[in-house]
């Protein structure tokens, strides 16, 4: 028996030993540095207090909210069709669904200025139609737009996977006893994917809290948080502060993951 938690504990040391020294140390100094600047350990309460500060968290949170809503949706019902459907081009089409896995932010954000850009290809149509120029891609709509582009990929893959282990019977049992298309996809389709939507969207979420890169090259008009602790940081050197907005922005979204950890597991132990 001793024998055996030696052995384990062995094993589990070089996890612990990275886990400290890559994700603790690091974390336990940001948070010191947090309080450490001119408004002291009140810097973590000016995300709520200050409106800059508040408007941006607010932003960021809705943006997230909004993006993980969206690619729920539409990833849920092109998953379920992708993963039951045979039919020529899927293999082609799926590809193309999950092309965006290979970019990084800063191509999604040229991307979407490609397409709502000052010169990109809906202004042009919509001066072609009614002749106004409609340009979005620097507003929270074009970011907006390249986090969706950005985390479809992924929770297609997620649904696709989830909705093939699936079982028909249940299906055919609900319709057998009367129910319609849409009671199916409510009681029957959706609560046997719902862990894999939980996790799926808090990844979802989490990505959009804290995704930087397509926002840096969309940010003329953009007030998120990452933006503004990249801004406290680089253009008015206040590390503290920038610490703070940091620990807070990773603190909301573990909450929210964590969240989302716990009632999949409820999820699937209700199931079984």
């Amino acid at each position: 028996m001793n024998t055996d938690r030696y052995t384990l504990a062995a094993l589990l040391l070089p996890a612990a030993v990275v886990f400290i020294a890559f994700f603790l140390l690091p974390l336990a100094h940001l948070f010191l540095i947090g309080g450490s600047g001119r408004l002291g350990w009140s810097a973590y309460t000016a995300v709520l207090t200050e409106p800059r500060y508040r408007s941006s968290l607010v932003s960021t949170v809705a943006l997230a909210a909004a993006t993980t809503a969206a690619t729920l949706l539409i990833s849920g019902v092109s998953g379920v069709f992708l993963s039951r459907s045979r039919f020529r081009g899927r293999a082609l089409l799926t590809a193309l669904l999950t092309l965006p896995l290979a970019f990084p932010g800063v191509v999604i954000g040229f991307m979407v200025i490609m397409l709502a850009g000052r010169q990109g290809l809906i202004p042009e149509i919509t001066e072609a139609i009614s002749g106004e120029r409609i340009v979005f891609a620097y507003s929270m709509a074009g970011l907006f737009i390249g986090y969706l582009y950005f985390s479809i990929p992924r929770t297609i893959l997620t649904v696709m996977a989830a909705a093939e282990k699936l079982d028909p019977r249940l299906e055919e049992a609900a319709r057998s006893l009367g129910a319609g298309p849409l009671r199916v996809v409510r009681d029957v389709i959706v609560p046997a994917l719902r862990p894999a939507l939980a996790a799926a969207g808090a990844i979802c979420f989490a990505t959009a809290m804290g995704a930087f890169g397509t926002a840096f090259t969309l940010a003329t008009k953009i007030n998120v948080l990452p933006m503004v602790i990249y801004t406290e940081f680089t253009l008015q050197a206040n590390v503290a502060m920038a610490a703070a907005l940091s620990f807070v922005l990773g603190a909301i979204t573990w909450a929210v993951l964590a969240a989302a950890r716990t009632a999949a597991g409820n999820t699937v132990a209700a199931a079984g």
